[in-house]
This record gives C-alpha cells, sequence and structure tokens, in this order.
C-alpha cells in the first residue's frame, strides 16, 4: 500500500502552487473548477511521485492563528538530499520572506531540518 497523495485547504490557490513550484520544484497539473460547489484545486507533482493536492473551497476554509500548533496534519516534510541543501533553501526562503520556525539543526533524534511557514502559516520541513 502506498498513500496516493496529501491534501491541504488554502485561501490563495495560485499562490501556494507558485510557492510548491518555485521551492519544491513541483509541477502543478491542470487547475480543477467544480463552479456549482465553488471547488478548485490542483495537483502538484515532484519527481520522486509523491503528489499534494492544494483545494480552495471558500465556504469551509477557517482562519487560524498560524503560529500555533494545530489538531489534524502538522506539517509536509521535502527531503532535499544533504545538509547543505537545507541550509540554502532555508536561507533563500528566509531572505524572499518567510518566517523560518527552526533551525536548520540536527534534532535530538538525529535529523538534520529545519521548518519555515509558507504563505499561509502551514508548516513546511526541510530535511536531508
Amino acid at each position: 500500500m502506498m498513500i496516493h497523495h496529501v491534501a491541504l485547504y488554502v485561501k490563495d490557490l495560485e499562490r501556494e502552487r507558485e510557492f510548491f513550484e518555485i521551492y519544491f520544484n513541483g509541477e502543478a497539473g491542470e487547475k480543477y473548477h467544480n463552479p456549482k460547489k465553488g471547488f478548485t484545486s490542483y495537483f502538484i507533482s515532484f519527481k520522486d511521485g509523491a503528489k499534494l493536492e492544494i483545494m480552495n473551497d471558500n465556504s469551509i476554509v477557517t482562519e487560524n492563528e498560524s503560529s500555533k500548533q494545530r489538531l489534524g496534519y502538522a506539517h509536509i516534510a521535502f527531503s532535499v538530499g544533504s545538509k547543505e541543501a537545507v541550509d540554502e533553501l532555508t536561507m533563500r526562503l528566509q531572505t524572499d520572506g518567510f518566517r523560518v520556525i527552526s533551525g536548520p539543526r540536527t534534532t535530538g533524534d538525529g535529523y538534520y531540518e529545519s521548518c519555515v511557514f509558507d504563505g499561509e502559516g502551514n508548516r513546511i520541513e526541510i530535511t536531508v
């Protein structure tokens, strides 16, 4: 068995699509839109086969304080291959105005990682 994809509701679909394309080399498929339900989404594919579905449905998206942990999924983790790549991407994101929450650092369980917020406050972990 394998996980086919992970899904994430967002407010600004196009901004989030660009975020995952620019910083994580994702490739967005064709935009899906269901005008009857007011739902739009993209599937973003990554070269290792992982997929992320980003979705927008204004009737159910709520505001949450992004600096606090939330119930449900905690973060999306991307492996970038090396400590140097973790450092470089973290610095690039910080330079481009994204908030670095932690790291880069070696965690107590031995992972080298950093954690940043995307444009909507979703936690993105960057690891080796």
